[in-house]
């Protein structure tokens, strides 16, 4: 855990995105086993790896994909609940996810772009408080764990339901403290060290509360949260790994 947590913290995101497309393959083959498996992929494990900035959780980080409990979450609401996977759409994914990316890509039916500042996946690099796309451009938006780093994120979600489409979907997940009724911020708070301290990550400017769902809406979508408990049963909640107090933040455009 101690290592997992020193590279998190030391190595810059791009190149750990790139350093893992070797790596990961080799730990997924030391760690094959039956007790864990991982929906995107289908494959078990006997377990998973830590992932965490500064408070590590255990067993949360699939060996194969790199996915997390939100990204296989994700990926069962797509897969058991929409038909986005046979549709004609185009999609947008901000900052978009290892576990998701090349199988995204691969959907001949996706017209399929990634956008982002740093990211070495991304096709156009953007501002996401300024995205150089038309209105009503895609009718699928993903945007997870993105507007805890924005210093404007009204800013920032008032872009993304300009590009989505009228009766487009949007999935914009960030972590969240469900013991908070208010999201806590501070812009004085500027130093990595006291951002860590306060928000729980070097480059967080929040911690988000119950009230996300409202920010959502102020920005002009139509909000579904659901739980992961009515998405998944309690046995497949374990079996996948899964935050049974997660919540999938369902956004339309009316």
């Amino acid at each position: 855990m101690v290592l997992f947590k020193f590279v998190l913290n030391s190595i810059p995101r791009p190149w750990l995105i790139k350093a893992s497309y070797w790596v990961a393959p080799i730990v997924a083959f030391t760690l094959k086993g039956k007790r864990y498996t991982d929906p995107i992929d289908g494959r078990s494990f006997r377990k998973f790896l830590p992932y965490g900035y500064e408070n590590q959780r255990e067993n949360v980080l699939a060996p194969g994909t790199l996915s997390l409990e939100r990204h296989r979450l994700m990926w069962l609401y797509l897969k058991n609940n929409t038909s986005l996977f046979q549709q004609t759409v185009k999609v947008l994914h901000v900052a978009p996810e290892q576990c998701f990316y090349k199988r995204f890509k691969s959907l001949k039916n996706w017209e399929y772009l990634c956008t982002d500042l740093h990211s070495p996946l991304a096709d156009i690099k953007a501002d996401l408080c300024a995205l150089p796309f038309e209105d009503n451009s895609y009718d699928v938006v993903f945007c997870n764990h993105v507007l805890e780093h924005v210093e404007n994120d009204a800013k920032a979600l008032k872009e993304l339901h300009r590009v989505l489409k009228p009766g487009g979907l949007g999935i914009f997940q960030v972590p969240q403290d469900l013991q908070r009724a208010t999201t806590y911020e501070d812009a004085s708070i500027r130093t990595a060290a006291e951002r860590k301290k306060h928000f729980g990550q070097y480059d967080h400017v929040r911690v988000y509360g119950q009230d996300y769902f409202d920010r959502l809406r102020k920005a002009g979508f139509e909000v579904t949260p659901l739980k992961c408990t009515e998405l998944v049963s309690e046995e497949k909640i374990e079996t996948y790994r899964l935050s049974s107090t997660e919540i999938l933040p369902i956004c339309r455009k009316s």
